[in-house]
C-alpha cells in the first residue's frame, strides 16, 4: 500500500468526493502531519511551528464545524505504532463528526474557512482525509 499525504485534494478527487451519493452523517478521520515551521506564503510568523500554525487552523474552523451542525470528537498526538509500517508517523490524529456531505461542503466552501486556509496550508505537511459511516457491528 503506497500512503500519499497530501495539503489539497486534485480537482478530480474533489469533485469524486463531493459528488457523491449522501447518506447521512459522516466522520472524518485526519491524519496530520506537520511541517517542522509555519511556512505563510507571505513569510510571516516563521517563528511559529507547523502544529502552532495548524493550531490556528482548528481556533477558527470549530465554530465554522459546529455552525453546520457538526462537532468535534477526537484529536490527539500519535505516539506510536504496533502494527504495520509506515515511512513517517503522523504527527496527530482528529476525528470530526459532519451531519452530512451537503454540511461538509457548505464548511468547506464557506468565506469562513477561506479566511482561515492559510494556517492550515501553513502548518500542514500533509494529511489524509478519510470518510467514514457508523457501521452496525462488526461488518
Amino acid at each position: 500500500m503506497d500512503v500519499v499525504n497530501q495539503v489539497m485534494p486534485t480537482p478530480q478527487r474533489a469533485m469524486e468526493f463531493f459528488g457523491g451519493q449522501e447518506d447521512g452523517p459522516f466522520v472524518m478521520v485526519n491524519l496530520l502531519k506537520f511541517k517542522p515551521k509555519a511556512e505563510y506564503a507571505d513569510g510571516s510568523d516563521a517563528h511559529l511551528s507547523g502544529a502552532e500554525a495548524y493550531g490556528r487552523y482548528i481556533e477558527g474552523v470549530r465554530p465554522l464545524l459546529e455552525g453546520v451542525g457538526g462537532r468535534a470528537r477526537f484529536n490527539g498526538v500519535v505516539t506510536g505504532l504496533m502494527l504495520g509500517e509506515v515511512e513517517d508517523l503522523w504527527d496527530m490524529v482528529a476525528l470530526a463528526e459532519y451531519p452530512s456531505l451537503a454540511a461538509f461542503r457548505q464548511m468547506a466552501t464557506s468565506e469562513g474557512m477561506q479566511a482561515i486556509e492559510h494556517h492550515r496550508k501553513a502548518g500542514l505537511a500533509g494529511q489524509l482525509n478519510i470518510r467514514t459511516k457508523p457501521s452496525e457491528g462488526f461488518l
